[in-house]
């Protein structure tokens, strides 16, 4: 079923350089978590932005490079498995998302973060909760993030094919939880998180 258009209702433009910020795989078992940091012209709009999470992965791979070539600056950052064991997720995405900004070629004037809490940055900024769907450089940011987290899972699959990282991106699915218990924790995965915390405890020496 195709998305209805999304309703912008905050402002995303106010002559200045307005930046969103998103992320993706704060959920997941296994792989970074990323975040994105996009500036939109508002000279030209981009057809289509929405939520991420409401768009195929045809529509999102199709926006990628749309978002990169339309966009007056973009940056792609993570935070790594063993930053989200020692830090946890929550301080391992905000350490994205300033990482993400701190990369664009272009210091923005004010950030949109999607969701309740901004990184403690120098930045003017405002937490916004579905962000995603209410800002269009967030959306952006939010395709961005997705389709990188996302691609990175695929890489993962190749390099540990038993746990089906393609399909499920690091998700806990049961086909997942079936993966994990049988064959122990990769690298890859998150061992703070309560599931691969448990089959470790089961085996100490898994993965």
């Amino acid at each position: 079923m195709t998305p209805a258009p999304p309703c912008f209702t905050l402002e995303d433009g106010l002559g200045r350089l307005i930046a969103g910020v998103d992320e993706a795989g704060r959920g997941p078992l296994a792989g970074s978590v990323v975040a994105a940091a996009v500036v939109l012209d508002p000279e030209r709009p981009i057809a289509g932005l929405a939520d991420s999470k409401r768009l195929s992965e045809q529509q999102r791979e199709a926006l990628y490079p749309v978002i990169v070539a339309e966009a007056l600056a973009y940056a792609v950052a993570q935070a790594s498995v063993d930053e989200i064991d020692r830090l946890n997720i929550l301080q391992a995405t905000l350490l994205a998302m300033t990482r993400a900004v701190a990369a664009l070629p272009l210091q923005p004037d004010f950030i949109y973060v999607d969701g309740n809490r901004c990184p403690a940055w120098r930045y003017r900024s405002q937490a916004v909760v579905k962000g995603d769907s209410r800002v269009a450089s967030v959306a952006a940011a939010s395709i961005l993030a997705k389709v990188t987290r996302d691609r990175e899972l695929v890489l993962l699959h190749s390099q540990y094919p038993g746990y089906g990282f393609a399909q499920h991106k690091g998700y806990p699915t049961e086909l997942h939880l079936q993966a994990l218990r049988a064959l122990g924790p990769s690298p890859a995965h998150r061992r703070s998180f309560a599931p691969v915390a448990a089959v470790l405890q089961q085996d100490p020496a898994g993965g």
